[in-house]
């Protein structure tokens, strides 16, 4: 979509069809946002025999999500009087933009895509990186011991958990043989990854839950030791930058579970002659239930596992997934060269 644009004369009519997609995209992200924290509320009080939201919005709390922006947007601004002001009002936005912008490498289906990117997997990892810087220095510029612990905690477990979720997804590009996220989607047309990459999917999925810092591996923002972690002095709209980030990478790392493991938007089993009738469903309704599955899943664990240690977090990352992820891409290896080449 985007290529067309950046390729023909400038002109206030592409600038302004460039901002217009832009915002489409952000309303998505944000509408997701907006709905995920009520699904979370609702299933975590399913598991846990809790009714959840269920007064404002009618029966179903449909408007709670939106009572709470609104509370945030009025609560007051406050920086703490020693904290590094010019670092401190920064950090939510340099936690928030790269988590935006890494949903336009994103395809949705075979012509729903933002933009289609010859290295779009390296453009998503990297760009999502950017994020650590964001939550270290909002740990930093507070001023507070327990800001800044939960800051140097979550740089330590987002860039331990980083190389396996990177290590992890080698596999799918020796398959595939390309960074292009929808050329990897097409790779996936009768087999879906997980069936072949099973152990990079299970490393994957453990990786990215570490790297949005979601239970069991919500170290960072620990209450129970750190108060809230990095985000301790931030208060209002600056601290909904900071949930807002995680939701968005939820979205994000759900779709992109999707797209590398899951088959994208092609149905399942293709590979047996009697189900090519499930061809006849668009291919992101597909894409939808798939990525709410993942999403459902992230929330399950969530209601489910404790906090690990810290020790604990950092040796399984180490010296159980990195090990494991080097495993698989020698296996890989071996399997393309014997039955690939």
């Amino acid at each position: 979509m985007i290529e067309g644009l950046l390729s023909s004369p400038p002109s206030w009519l592409n600038l302004a069809t460039f901002m217009a997609l832009g915002a489409g995209l952000l309303s998505i992200a944000l509408g997701f946002v907006t709905f995920a924290i009520l699904a979370e509320r609702k299933v975590l009080g399913f598991m846990q025999m809790r009714l959840g939201p269920n007064q404002v919005g009618g029966r179903f709390g449909l408007l709670q999500t939106v009572a709470d922006v609104l509370k945030l947007l009025l609560k007051e601004d406050i920086i703490p009087k020693k904290a590094d002001k010019p670092l401190f009002v920064l950090a939510p936005v340099l936690a928030f933009v790269p988590a935006f912008a890494v949903l336009a490498a994103i395809p949705f289906s075979e012509r729903l895509y933002f933009t289609d990117l010859a290295v779009g997997l390296l453009y998503y990892i990297a760009v999502a990186g950017i994020t650590t810087l964001g939550v270290l220095a909002g740990g930093w510029a507070s001023n507070n011991k327990y800001s800044l612990l939960g800051g140097m905690r979550a740089a330590a477990q987002m860039i331990s958990y980083e190389i396996p979720l990177i290590m992890s997804v080698i596999g799918v590009v020796m398959l595939s043989g390309s960074l292009n996220l929808i050329t990897i989607v097409d790779g996936q047309e009768t087999v879906w990854y997980i069936f072949v990459q099973p152990l990079a999917f299970i490393i994957f999925l453990i990786a990215a839950v570490a790297e949005l810092n979601r239970v069991p591996f919500d170290l960072p923002e620990a209450e129970s030791e750190l108060v809230a972690g990095y985000h301790t002095e931030y208060s209002g709209f600056r601290w909904a930058f900071f949930m807002l980030a995680e939701y968005v990478y939820l979205f994000g790392t759900a779709a992109l579970t999707t797209v590398l493991f899951l088959g994208g938007w092609h149905p399942p089993l293709q590979f047996i002659p009697g189900l090519a009738f499930l061809n006849v469903i668009p291919g992101v309704v597909w894409f939808a239930l798939k990525f709410m599955a993942v999403v459902f899943f992230m929330i399950w664990l969530r209601a489910t596992f404790p906090r690990v240690r810290a020790d604990q977090l950092m040796e399984f990352g180490w010296k159980v997934l990195l090990p494991l992820a080097l495993v698989n891409i020698f296996v890989t290896a071996i399997m393309v060269e014997i039955f690939i080449k």
